[in-house]
């Protein structure tokens, strides 16, 4: 797709997306009459801003030119006119006064969706508190964006309960360690709690330390003079330096090692650095470990770390893991061996439970081996998954089996028959069973723990996470057992809990606290038993026992199945 085509789609998307919010009065305006509409509508408003409500011109331009929604909003009631419709929107605000914090939220680049949750409450009109207009007022009178003001508001909303006077002190004192005016916009709208401060005259130690550090940056190392004179590239600059201290690296102290390291961020685009870190993330490992990763070794952000296909064992073979570990690894995690991508292979060193090992690796000196990593042709190949895997292309379901798959990939599994058997026995789509999947997580299971889990059981994921969660929440809360027990007997996950697990416990803990039960049955002893055996067992306890199973304890329903 070339330039101009890419253009066309951009513009049609926004469109399209901004007919939908639209007021249905509005969309009756004929489209070509929509723009003369829009453009009579803000002018009224200006006008009714400045004239009537006493707000400095350029500041009633800002705030009726940038609020789409809550102008049209504010004219779908309004007859249209080709020729009076400045005079018919004028004439509607004398008796229709507008709710003035609203224009100007959207205004300032807040989502109109969100503007209701910030309205205050008994309040209509800047003259009953201007403390924010000011606010407003001053940063766009140092040069700030009008429209970007939000960003500010929506992360540090104290800077806009500051006097302007207190606004400008802090602007100035941030110039002060050598910025103009553009360099001070584009760090505060990065960093918006520069502009928090305590007094007039003080910034407060971790606003210092920033500082310091941003100074070494643009100052000492010259990274100032490779950023355009503009506020959206000073903006864009700051924005990835921040990626870096929202991972934890302290204030004050890497300076220097983003000095250093300059052409990181001018060289890569932000996405490039988010998707990088996303990646290293799925270690599991400290944050702050990741950017020190990608700050020390910026030439980690060139891997590609998607595409290339992998051998699990010539992975670990790669990265120094000893002959007798790797023989203990095909031992306990067969299902994981095999190939995979590259994408997956955090998941895949999770299943393994050698996630922070390699991460390790990686950090401490051998993060070019992940670059230069490669797969022989016929490097662990496996037939038994080959043969399946051309059987699905020929199924009749292939984009619903090769989606099942791609789940199990990408949690770990690896290209073998061991795969495809839990394959055949996992069922919805490819989201629904990573959904499942997430849930037990959520519920405390330890990732390479669950893997095996699913090799042992697959079919724990064919049910809802609601009915896991009260199985789980029965065997540890009212069981009195650890998720660990799971390890041993995975398919207690499988039977169903009002007509098996719940009825048997507590038959057994009644048998066992009147003295009638002296021997310990284990819990797999208790669910797992068929239905005839079961009933035997109880005969052989005490000749009372089936009497009171069946009056008291067993499910009354008809339907007799035990299993989810």
């Amino acid at each position: 797709m070339n330039f101009f085509p890419k253009l066309i789609f951009s513009h049609l998307s926004r469109h399209f997306a901004t007919l939908s919010k639209l007021p249905n009065n509005f969309t009756k305006i004929p489209s070509k009459y929509r723009p003369q509409a829009i453009r009579d509508a803000q002018q009224a408003l200006t006008d009714y801003l400045h004239c009537t409500r006493y707000i400095p011109f350029v500041y009633a331009e800002h705030i009726a030119k940038n609020s789409f929604f809550s102008l049209s909003s504010l004219i779908s009631g309004i007859n249209f006119s080709t020729t009076s419709f400045n005079r018919n929107v004028l004439r509607f605000l004398r008796y229709h006064p507008i709710n003035e914090y609203e224009f100007f939220f959207e205004s300032i680049g807040i989502d109109y969706e969100e503007v209701g949750g910030l309205l205050p409450s008994k309040k209509f009109f800047f003259s009953e508190d201007e403390t924010v207009l000011e606010a407003a007022c001053a940063l766009s009178g140092f040069g700030f964006p009008w429209n970007k003001l939000g960003k500010l508001y929506k992360e540090e909303i104290l800077i806009f309960k500051a006097s302007s006077k207190e606004l400008k002190a802090r602007l100035f004192k941030i110039k002060e360690c050598g910025f103009s005016n553009i360099p001070v916009i584009g760090i505060c709208l990065a960093f918006p709690y520069v502009l928090r401060g305590g007094g007039v005259n003080e910034l407060g130690g971790e606003i210092v330390a920033l500082l310091n550090d941003l100074k070494r940056v643009f100052l000492d190392f010259d990274l100032g003079n490779h950023v355009e004179d503009n506020v959206d590239a000073w903006y864009e600059i700051c924005r990835k330096i921040r990626v870096f201290y929202d991972l934890g690296c302290e204030k004050g102290k890497i300076g220097e090692l983003i000095g250093r390291n300059k052409n990181l961020f001018l060289q890569y685009p932000e996405e490039v650095l988010v998707s990088k870190i996303e990646y290293f993330s799925r270690f599991l490992v400290p944050k702050e470990d990741i950017g020190m990763l990608i700050l020390r070794n910026p030439e980690i952000l060139d891997s590609d770390l998607e595409t290339p296909m992998i051998s699990v064992m010539g992975m670990l073979k790669h990265f120094g893991l000893s002959v007798e570990k790797r023989d203990s690894v095909a031992k306990e995690y067969p299902y994981v061996l095999g190939r995979n991508k590259m994408t997956n292979l955090p998941n895949v060193m999770r299943a393994l439970n050698l996630h922070e090992w390699l991460f390790d690796r990686i950090k401490n000196g051998n993060h070019q081996l992940l670059a230069n990593y490669t797969l022989n042709n016929d490097e662990d190949l496996d037939k038994g998954f080959r043969d399946s895997f051309e059987k699905i292309q020929f199924s009749r379901t292939p984009v619903h089996t090769m989606e099942k798959l791609m789940f199990l990939r990408r949690v770990g599994f690896g290209e073998n028959s061991l795969t495809m058997k839990v394959l055949a026995h996992v069922h919805g789509t490819g989201s629904e069973l990573q959904e499942r999947f997430d849930s037990l997580l959520g519920l405390g299971f330890e990732f390479s723990k669950l893997c095996r889990i699913v090799h042992m059981t697959p079919k724990v994921l064919n049910q809802h996470p609601e009915t896991v969660e009260r199985k789980v929440n029965f065997l540890c809360h009212e069981m009195g057992v650890s998720l660990d027990y799971l390890d041993i007997f995975p398919a207690f996950l499988c039977f169903n809990l009002e007509k098996r697990i719940k009825p048997r416990y507590r038959f057994h803990k009644w048998l066992t606290e009147n003295g009638l039960c002296t021997r310990n049955y284990s819990i797999a002893s208790i669910v797992a038993t068929g239905e005839k055996s079961f009933i035997a067992r109880l005969g052989r306890i005490h000749p009372d026992a089936l009497n009171k199973w069946f009056e008291n304890f067993s499910y009354k329903e008809s339907d007799n199945s035990i299993q989810d």
